[in-house]
């Protein structure tokens, strides 16, 4: 299970190349990008995709989006399927979906969505410890703030870009 996992988005997309050679081995990429069309997401994909097999990071295909129905991503090649949550409720329909490991959001402020309430650590630490499968910490997070989540690992943005 991955300790590290990158999430692709409009504006990390100039860095990801950088931010793939960066990942420890082993760790993993949510490819997003839902804002190119069909072939053009396919095309941005590809370089990426050889990149991170070089690297030995687990690529994973996002779905069209983050509703109750498209929680999980799509199977990878080696098998690793990710879910979000921000509820108890939705860790048990995660792990239920047969979810590998969930990211559960939004930790902390983040500019994805600036003025969100946000879980904080201790809501955070205690959903995850209820949790039935690994939980990765999203939203906000920093190497910084890892410090403060018990948690399998951490999924960022901007974190890790």
């Amino acid at each position: 299970m991955p300790a590290h996992v990158l999430l692709s988005d409009a504006r990390n997309d100039a860095l990801l190349e950088t931010a793939l050679r960066r990942l420890p081995r082993g760790s993993a990429f949510v490819w997003r990008h839902y804002h190119l069309a069909p072939a053009a997401r396919a095309a941005r994909l590809a370089p990426l995709a050889r990149l991170a097999a070089l690297r030995g990071v687990t690529v994973v295909l996002a779905g069209p989006g983050y509703g109750p129905a498209h929680r999980l991503s799509c199977r990878t090649t080696r098998g690793l399927r990710l879910a979000t949550a921000h509820t108890l409720r939705e860790l048990g329909a995660a792990a239920r979906a047969g979810a590998d490991a969930v990211l559960l959001s939004p930790v902390f402020p983040t500019r994805s969505h600036p003025g969100a309430p946000v879980l904080g650590a201790v809501r955070f630490n205690t959903l995850a410890r209820l949790s039935p499968i690994p939980v990765l910490a999203l939203g906000g997070m920093t190497r910084r703030h890892r410090a403060h989540v018990r948690a399998h690992g951490f999924a960022a943005i901007d974190g890790l870009s």
